[in-house]
């Protein structure tokens, strides 16, 4: 009975009203869990579990931010921040504070936003306005190095537009192209030895019901089967899996050379004198103006962002050095299957690993590396 309450439930359940989006009264919901809330709150009571009250929970759950006022408050943000520095340090605080809390919102439920995805193309091509309008026309910067920011803008964004052309769903076409194989497998005498492998390392989904290859994964916000789920990216708004993993790691690798390529040039225009890293905490002069304050704070705004997307390519690269995924490290921590490796940035399974090089070849061709005898992971994440 305790792992009943402990395992996650299954998405193919019925889904009370508060959690379907069509719903027009989920903010007047029944269920158990709101009514149990509210009498602890009327009768004042602690809530449950952590510091957070369930009332407050079922409001985040019914949350929805429009894009176009979170989008025109960037910019307005941005230049009440550059007024002072102790502005900046607030608003630069809180802000990533905010964007966190509205994933947590809406990862709660499992619900495709495009929110993320606009707000990174918008914060980009607004810093790159600011480049162009204010940081070009001092003339520390040559062409040549404005147009390597161009081009590592325009390479980040086709290598966006082909990262979201799709990470490989796992179709019918491919789980009936197994099944037929199986029944000829079947039915030559010869191949009888390799029938017990083959049939353990596929699976078939709870919720899509059909057979899908090793290392696949049911995504419960895209609600399909993808090929060699890694995890289903918000700053994309969709999955990364067999098909776009390796555009999905150009586009972190280019966005994040280019923004601090450009970071260095900003600095380096605002603060001549000073060493890169010198110019981050103490910069003469930047608050003397309002376009100079405005690009020094829209700096800092970039290196916190660029930080966050570094620690996710840092988290692929190794992932991809030790041949698992995200959702195989999930599962596996979960099972207690895996060994933490370089404090934590890294879940060794041990399951498909083949050494560093032969990893590396795999993930640049894709090959099938599902040869491990090992029942695969069949878990919903």
């Amino acid at each position: 009975m305790k792992w009943e309450k402990l395992k996650p439930p299954e998405p193919d359940e019925p889904l009370c009203c508060c959690e379907c989006d069509f719903c027009q009264c989920g903010c007047c919901c029944d269920c158990e869990d709101l009514d149990e809330a509210f009498n602890r709150w009327l009768k004042d009571k602690p809530s449950k579990g952590g510091c957070q009250s369930a009332v407050l929970g079922a409001v985040i759950d019914n949350l929805e931010i429009s894009m176009i006022p979170a989008l025109v408050l960037l910019p307005l943000l941005l230049r009440v921040a550059s007024l002072h520095y102790l502005l900046g340090v607030t608003i630069l605080t809180t802000l990533p504070g905010l964007v966190l809390w509205y994933y947590y919102a809406t990862h709660r439920k499992k619900r495709r936003t495009l929110f993320f995805l606009t707000l990174a193309l918008y914060s980009l091509a607004y810093m790159y306005y600011l480049f162009i309008t204010e940081i070009l026309p001092r003339g520390d910067v040559s062409q040549l190095q404005v147009c390597t920011v161009t081009a590592g803008m325009i390479l980040t964004i086709v290598s966006l537009i082909h990262t979201k052309r799709g990470p490989g769903f796992v179709t019918t076409t491919l789980s009936e192209g197994h099944s037929q194989s199986q029944e000829s497998n079947t039915e030559a005498p010869v191949l009888g030895t390799e029938k017990e492998p083959l049939k353990a390392k596929w699976s078939r989904c709870s919720v899509c019901k059909i057979l899908r290859p090793p290392r696949a994964g049911h995504c419960r916000t895209c609600g399909s089967c993808v090929q060699r789920l890694d995890h289903h990216c918000i700053w994309i708004n969709s999955c990364v899996g067999l098909d776009n993993h390796r555009s999905f790691l150009l586009t972190l690798s280019v966005f994040v050379l280019t923004s601090l390529y450009g970071i260095s040039l900003v600095l380096h225009s605002l603060c001549p004198q000073q060493y890169l890293m010198t110019a981050l905490f103490y910069c003469p002069g930047a608050y003397s103006q309002s376009s100079t304050a405005l690009c020094f704070t829209c700096a800092w705004y970039s290196i916190i962002a660029t930080g966050g997307l570094f620690y996710l390519l840092l988290v692929q690269v190794l992932n991809i050095s030790f041949n698992v995924t995200e959702r195989e490290a999930q599962l596996a921590l979960r099972n207690k299957r895996g060994q933490s490796r370089l404090w934590g940035l890294v879940v060794d399974t041990g399951e498909y690993s083949r050494g560093f090089c032969q990893n590396w070849v795999e993930f640049l061709t894709m090959t099938d590396a599902t040869t491990s005898p090992r029942s695969s992971l069949t878990d919903l994440v």
